[in-house]
């Protein structure tokens, strides 16, 4: 991350009493006026963008329980990495965080399960479904979420386009047309490993509408190559090569805080590689913009240009936690009391995975609900691969954008590590 987005983390961190140090599984046990024990719970995340909401919700559980202290860290680009090293340590957080899908079998043996515990009847079915493993239940959500291309309606429309594009030649021309008009067409966050992985699946989408799954799975099985998916081999690197011409002068430099920016200044007219997440930033810095959200036009099929919906991120807790029953005091509480369920819309803005709450007031949400009642949407791929994948995969399609390898090159490297990482 920029280092001012870590000044600001920090200063979150600080606010609400965070902690970055390991080991703080173990139950610190005083005796309170009450004669009650405290218990500190060592809350470990990926998505510092809800850094903020998540302050709130601990602020308000220790008006619930005063003797429970939850100690907070969030990072993104390194998550996967520092997470295993403290696994590998034998400081396994309270709560920890993965993608769902896919991983819930990688972190099964540190997880509990959730049956049985009031948020999995709260649930929405849909996230849990990505949160299973047999019958048994292996997270929760922070949010459900959409993926699409995130722009500014005003810029296109100063720019003669009525409609946002279907197709990747009609997304061509509204590039020349808002860089004509005097606009960024894009801005990538290609700083942001992550990034990547969200863009890809629209392609991987398109590649095999019906069995994104099947797919993934054949790659990791070594039976398939990138250049046997158009979809893929061409249309995933002509978007990826049309975002760096008309995007940030340093994509490489560009991160979630750039994109940000550019939009909430209406200096950029789209957004690649975020979703619901970002609106309320967004609007934090000019609440007049008139955002957008549509599917990523993939190649000459309007038909696959769909936004995806899902929860593709998991919360898990540590089966071993010395504090474990508070753990679950404080995750049941999240899902189930009236202000853990207005908090996902009230505080967070973001999709509710839990049933009974309302859904926030955005238009990234608004439309996304729209695109799918109308449409359908398009397969969440990327809960078919771990982070570990992901992030390798990032990394290869950075150096694809320094121009350190070529497309080819790309496509073998990926494939190798699809085997590597993922294969058994």
């Amino acid at each position: 991350m920029k280092k001012s987005l870590a000044v600001i983390l920090s200063l979150i961190m600080t606010a609400f009493m965070l902690t970055g140090c390991g080991g703080k599984k173990e139950a610190e046990q005083s005796a309170d006026a009450g004669g009650e024990k405290a218990a500190s719970i060592y809350m470990f995340v990926s998505s510092p963008e809800y850094a903020d909401a998540i302050g709130e919700l601990i602020k308000e559980y220790k008006k619930v329980k005063p003797n429970v202290t939850v100690n907070y860290e969030t990072t993104q680009n390194d998550y996967p990495t520092l997470l295993k090293a403290k696994l590998n340590s034998g400081e396994c957080p309270d709560i920890f965080s993965s993608t769902s899908g896919k991983e819930i079998g990688v972190y099964l043996d540190y997880s509990a399960d959730l049956a049985s515990q009031p948020l999995a009847a709260a649930m929405t079915d849909p996230v849990k479904a990505v949160m299973m493993s047999g019958s048994e239940v292996h997270g929760l959500a922070i949010k459900g979420n959409f993926f699409g291309i995130v722009y500014n309606k005003e810029i296109l429309a100063e720019a003669g386009i009525n409609s946002f594009p279907q197709t990747f030649d009609e997304l061509e021309s509204a590039c020349e047309a808002i860089q004509t008009a005097g606009y960024q067409p894009f801005t990538s966050g290609f700083a942001e490993w992550w990034v990547f992985k969200h863009v890809f699946q629209h392609f991987m989408y398109a590649a095999q509408p019906d069995d994104v799954e099947g797919l993934v799975n054949d790659f990791i099985a070594g039976k398939v190559q990138i250049k046997d998916y158009p979809a893929l081999y061409n249309d995933f690197f002509r978007f990826i090569d049309l975002v760096v011409k008309y995007g940030d002068r340093k994509p490489l430099e560009s991160d979630l805080s750039t994109e940000i920016a550019g939009l909430g200044t209406k200096k950029v007219a789209m957004v690649a590689g975020q979703g619901a997440w970002i609106e309320a930033d967004v609007l934090k810095i000019d609440p007049t913009v008139q955002i957008g959200f549509d599917g990523y036009p993939v190649n000459s099929d309007p038909s696959v240009c769909k936004v995806i919906a899902g929860s593709d991120q998991a919360l898990r807790i540590y089966k071993d936690s010395a504090v474990l029953p508070e753990v679950l005091d404080f995750v049941n509480w999240w899902y189930t009391s009236d202000y853990g369920k207005s908090w996902f819309s009230d505080v967070a803005g973001v999709i509710p995975p839990v049933n009974g709450s309302k859904t926030p007031d955005f238009e990234i949400i608004k439309q996304g609900n729209a695109h799918v009642e109308a449409e359908g949407a398009g397969t969440l791929g990327v809960v078919y691969s771990t982070d570990s994948f992901h992030q390798a995969f990032g990394e290869i399609m950075q150096s694809y954008v320094a121009g350190v390898l070529t497309k080819d090159a790309a496509c073998a490297d990926i494939e190798k590590k699809w085997v590597e990482l993922e294969g058994k």
